[in-house]
Formats: structure tokens, sequence, C-alpha cells
């Protein structure tokens, strides 16, 4: 591996509770640590993209909690000597709820070569402004005129559970997943089912567990009495990711040791759903009009 890359972690983040015990498990390799608030489900990988201080992008949900920090160094080795553009698990096909598109990796935990896109696309006339001609390649992407391909190309023996190769709308980061399949080569990994019955074990190339994803990280931080709305078990997911969070620091040696105290969680809490409100509000006349338009 190229020791002059500047390899850094980016977690999207709504929770800081979530996001301090998922940190403790990998702030230990000595990398700078990106936490991304307030930001939309596609919208924070243009502006890991738009880091020009950023080579190699492990992107990993604050649900999400590294089991083998040197199985993970040895996979973004693997993804960056091999020519990789992203690494992660199909979001459909694998041990999870998810049972959509498996030509996408679902973003709970990507390696992401920064430098290898944005070379290649200044390399195709685009230097100026790296960002907005991705954007606008992503935009202009026709998934069903290069479906066909791509579904021949994809390495269909990891596929263990349902899947659907048309869904093409599942979720926002949806369309720059595809254009990144199409335009550059992925690494899909394997994955099994934790005995919980919920959360996802993924395992690098060479079959070393490298992380367990929880799922259903909304949970975590909605208050009980909104919860029970959702979830007739009231704090059973809550309990679950502890769970898991727990087995994770004992695979690992290590005792977590919370950074902040309850107050700033809490005010840090009340600043997400703060901004998130306005957020939403801001965004419904375009939904209501998109929503009239079709």
């Amino acid at each position: 591996m190229d020791k002059c890359l500047k390899i850094k972690f980016f977690s999207r983040s709504f929770d800081l509770r979530l996001y301090d015990r998922s940190k403790g498990l990998y702030q230990q390799a000595e990398i700078e640590c990106v936490r991304l608030t307030d930001q939309s489900a596609d919208g924070y990988f243009y502006t890991m993209l738009s880091d020009k201080d950023c080579d190699i992008a492990i992107n990993i949900d604050e649900d999400c909690f590294i089991t083998d920090l040197n199985a993970v160094m040895e996979l973004t080795e693997y993804v960056i000597d091999n020519g990789y553009a992203n690494c992660g698990c199909p979001d459909g096909g694998s041990f999870s709820s998810r049972k959509a598109n498996p030509l996408v990796t679902n973003p709970f935990f990507n390696i992401i070569n920064l430098k290898l896109i944005r070379e290649n696309i200044a390399k195709n006339g685009n230097g100026n402004n790296i960002i907005k001609a991705i954007k606008q390649q992503v935009k202009l992407f026709d998934y069903n005129a290069n479906k066909e391909k791509m579904i021949e190309s994809f390495p269909k023996e990891i596929l263990q559970n349902k899947y659907d190769f048309n869904n093409q709308t599942q979720e926002p980061y949806y369309k720059f997943f595809l254009w990144l399949a199409c335009n550059f080569k992925v690494l899909y990994l394997k994955s099994s089912l934790h005995e919980d019955g919920t959360t996802t074990i993924l395992f690098n190339h060479s079959d070393k567990q490298i992380c367990m994803h929880t799922w259903y990280a909304r949970f975590y931080s909605v208050p009980s009495v909104i919860v029970r709305y959702f979830q007739h078990d009231a704090g059973k997911q809550q309990n679950r990711i502890n769970a898991i969070i727990d087995s994770a620091y004992q695979q690992r040696n290590l005792v977590f040791i919370p950074e902040y105290t309850s107050s700033r969680y809490l005010s840090d809490r009340l600043i997400r759903y703060f901004v998130k409100f306005f957020q939403r509000t801001a965004r419904l006349p375009k939904k209501l009009f998109k929503k009239l338009t079709n």
C-alpha cells in the first residue's frame, strides 16, 4: 500500500452516543476520524469526494462496530493495490433484512478510493470541477442501458438471500453506487447473520470478520414514547444494539470510556433534531411538487 495515501474514517452520524461507541473501536488506528452530521443520504459521498486532504475513505455507520481493525486495514490495502474504487456489502442477496439491488453496496461500511475516482474524472477532461462533473454523470446515468453487462459481471456466487437487480430507486444513494459500479471496479464482500437474527456480520477479502452492523439505529435515539407506536416491545432494538456493542468491545479486549457527559449527549441530540426538522420542512415544497407532477 502506498504510504503517501491519506486515509480517513468517515461516519454519517445522528446520535453522538452511538458514534462515540463505534469510534472507540477504530480510533486506535491513529487515523483521522470525521463525523458528518446533518447530511443527506447521498450528499455525504460528495462531501467525502470534496475532501482533497483525503485519498481513501473508510465509511462506517455509527451503528456498525469493528471487531478486527487489522482485518479492516488489510482490506484497505487490498482495495488500493487491486484498483477497486469501492468495496462493501451487497444491498441484496446478503445476510441482512435488505432484499434490494446487490450491485449497490449498502453504506454501513465502505472503503472508497476517492483519489482513483477523482483522477479518472479529471483524466476525462473534467478537472476544473470534479464534483460537479461526477454529479452530472450520476444524474445522466442510464442503469437500464447498462444493467445487462453489470449483472453479467457480478459475482453471483455470493448471493445467499433474496435480491432484485431491477431495483434502482430503493434509496437516494442508489444512483451514485450504480454509476460507480458501472464505471469502476467494486469488491463485493461476504456476510453472515448474527445469532440475534438481525445483525449483519461482514468479512473481508480473506474471510476475516471485520465488523457487525446492527441496523435499526433510528430506534436507538427515538424516545420510548414514540418507539411504542412503531414497535410493541419498546427498547428492544436499543437493548440488542447495546449487546452487540458489548460483544464487539469484548472481542477487541477493549473497555469503552465515554468522551462526553450525558449533558453533552443530550445537547447534541437536541441540535440534531432541531436541524433535521428544518431540513425536512425546507424539502416539503419540492417533494409536494414532485408528487403532484408525477
